[in-house]
Formats: C-alpha cells, sequence, structure tokens
C-alpha cells in the first residue's frame, strides 16, 4: 500500500482497495453494530453462514500475521488447520492487528490492510452467492461475491473445521 494510501481512513482504504482489484462494492454504514457476526446478519438480514469473519493470526512459523476468512457460522479449529496444511497460527495482539493492517478488531476487511498478507478462505463461504464483510469499521460492512473475492485477493481455499 502506497504512503497515501496510508493516510486514508479505513472505510476510504477498503474503497480504493476494492477500485484496485475490480470489484465493485458499495460500503453500508449500519446503525448498529455489525462487531459480531451474529450483529451483522440481524442487520443485513442473511444468514450467520454469509457473514465473512476476518481473523488475524500470527503464523507460528513466520512470524508474520495470516488472514483467515472465516464464516460466521464457524469457529477457525487452528489445530486441524495445522494438522491439515501445516499452518500453525497463534492469536495476533490486538495492537499488532491495528498497527499492521491499519483496522481495529470488529471491523477488520478483507481488502485495505496497510500490508500484504496471506488470506485462507473457509470454503463453506463459497456456497454463497453472496457474503458481507466488515468494510474497516465495527459499524461499516459490504457484500460481494465470495468466489469472485478470494479469486481477485488470492486467497487459498480451505476447510476451517474439521468435518
Amino acid at each position: 500500500m502506497s504512503e497515501d494510501s496510508k493516510k486514508l481512513s479505513s472505510l476510504e482504504r477498503v474503497e480504493l482497495a476494492a477500485r484496485n482489484l475490480g470489484l465493485e462494492i458499495s460500503i453500508k454504514r449500519m446503525e448498529q453494530s455489525t462487531r459480531t457476526a451474529e450483529e451483522a446478519a440481524k442487520a443485513v438480514g442473511c444468514a450467520v453462514g454469509q457473514i465473512v469473519k476476518s481473523l488475524v493470526f500470527v503464523n507460528a512459523d513466520t512470524h508474520g500475521l495470516t488472514l483467515l476468512l472465516v464464516s460466521g457460522a464457524h469457529n477457525a479449529d487452528t489445530a486441524y488447520i495445522a494438522a491439515s496444511y501445516g499452518i500453525r497460527l497463534k492469536r495476533a495482539d490486538i495492537d499488532r492487528v491495528r498497527d499492521e493492517t491499519g483496522f481495529a478488531i470488529g471491523g477488520v476487511g478483507p481488502i485495505g490492510h496497510l500490508v500484504e498478507l496471506p488470506v485462507f478462505i473457509d470454503e463453506s463461504l463459497l456456497a454463497y452467492d453472496q457474503v458481507w464483510c466488515a468494510a474497516g469499521r465495527p459499524d461499516s460492512i459490504f457484500a460481494c461475491n465470495p468466489t469472485l473475492l478470494a479469486e481477485k485477493i488470492a486467497a487459498k481455499i480451505i476447510r476451517i473445521k474439521a468435518s
């Protein structure tokens, strides 16, 4: 991300990233919180599974941040991910998440981060025509096609939890 884009608000960074990726989005600012998957689903009137949780972890091997895009209906099973994909993840410090992504917890989007992150997407999200993602603030969201999103951000498709 350029120095100029680092000066943008979190919403502006998401809009700019979408434009640069060729994703047509419309950010909605909600009157109620969209911080949790349940709150976001209620706010937009969709299934909890259509909410994209952007979870930031530290890769235990590289010490870099890693982004998991997880269905609101799931929790990331890090033991399963380690056993299945060899990716050992541990929780990231909230200050580090804010410093490196530019977003506060509850508003981390799948795009518009201050640094590039490896991204993994929950395969169950691809069953939907439309999903809802955080747009840089805990009260802002946007809809998109999950398959197109995964393609545009080069997300690796994985199973997030054991069956």
